[in-house]
């Protein structure tokens, strides 16, 4: 289990805001190759597959792993590739799903800590997006041919499968589930923020897996659908950060029970009423937390706060500001405008200029 860790947390920050040079991605640059070689099949020298093979650790070691992942993360080049990818991924839709708010994903190293050691709202968006981002990378990279212990989806379960041809190559989110729940540990018995933490684990997995689609399409004599290959595809990820930022505005506060016939702990309802929280029983599929959030507008251990920061007026300014007020200040900016495709094969534009208000907190 991630003991107080979230995939957000296993690289510097300079990761998480999409600067992957801190931990760089295998490339074919790990076999020798310029990108200028004819396109055929390159024998690799053991020289050469032993370089592979120490570079493929090298990037695991310098993922912030436990034993059990480093391990996992060793045994098939594509894993570490997929981590980072499912870290820059989740960073970066995190930000964006948050770029209006108060709290707008900074993960800069000690802010990261902090709120990571707390049981915040946010923290339970970081575990859900972060386990979705590795489920969703994971799939892909199967599906693309990145891994060696997974290709394909290649076990269909439809209606009329005997109407169907499976074809295309569908992701593979039966191997990608495995994997991740083997790599985030098994569910903890006692202790409440490991048991919250691993409930948002798996939120994000199956948001995932709610968003499978299966495409179809048709083959037969003048368009007709007399043949359909079908294969599963999974939503984009902007639509699995969507769907978790709503459940990240219903979430639920939870307590602690202790399950009397098996002796586990059980997440609930707070036991005292607050007021402005519900007392509804968490479903599988509810964030929960065990933390009231801060507030963000200050600078604190968990934000550098809304000082300074960009507004919009009339949309979030009020709500962003925190009651301070806003600076506006009046720029003139330069913008490509009337632009024209022209053949073959370029985009014609001309520069236009205009003034425009910019809008920032105040101190």
């Amino acid at each position: 289990m991630l003991d107080g860790h979230v995939l957000l947390g296993w690289l510097s920050s300079c990761a998480l805001l999409g600067l992957l040079a801190c931990a760089p991605r295998p490339s074919a640059a790990y076999f020798g190759l310029t990108g200028n070689e004819p396109l055929t099949i390159l024998p690799l020298t053991s020289e050469m597959e032993e370089a592979a093979v120490k570079a493929h650790y090298k990037v695991c070691d310098r993922l912030k792993l436990e034993k059990k992942q480093r391990r996992m993360c060793r045994r098939d080049p594509g894993v570490a590739e997929t981590l980072v990818e499912a870290i820059s991924m989740s960073a970066l839709e995190c930000q964006y799903q948050f770029r209006f708010e108060r709290w707008n994903c900074t993960l800069e190293g000690r802010y990261r800590a902090s709120l990571l050691k707390r049981g915040f709202k946010e923290t339970a968006f970081l575990y859900a997006i972060s386990s979705a981002g590795l489920t969703h990378a994971m799939a892909k990279a199967c599906s693309a041919g990145r891994m060696e212990r997974c290709t394909c989806d290649e076990a269909p379960d439809l209606e009329n499968r005997e109407a169907w041809q499976w074809g295309g190559c569908g992701d593979n989110l039966k191997y990608s589930n495995k994997f991740v729940k083997e790599f985030l540990g098994r569910k903890p018995n006692k202790d409440l923020r490991a048991r919250v933490d691993f409930h948002n684990n798996l939120v994000g997995m199956k948001v995932i897996k709610a968003g499978v689609e299966t495409t179809c399409k048709c083959h037969g004599v003048s368009g007709s659908c007399t043949v359909r290959t079908c294969w599963r595809q999974l939503s984009p990820f902007h639509e699995i950060g969507k769907q978790l930022k709503q459940k990240y505005e219903t979430s639920l506060k939870v307590g602690s029970t202790t399950n009397e016939a098996t002796g586990e702990g059980d997440i609930s309802p707070p036991k005292k009423s607050i007021p402005g929280h519900s007392d509804q029983i968490p479903r599988t599929t509810d964030l929960v937390y065990i933390d009231d959030s801060p507030s963000f507008c200050l600078m604190s251990r968990y934000s550098p706060g809304t000082s300074g920061r960009k507004c919009y007026k009339d949309k979030n300014c009020d709500s962003i500001c925190c009651g301070r007020g806003h600076n506006t200040q009046s720029r003139v900016v330069t913008r490509p405008c009337q632009c024209q495709v022209r053949w073959c094969c370029y985009v014609e534009c001309k520069q236009c200029t205009q003034r425009e208000e910019v809008y920032t907190c105040k101190d």
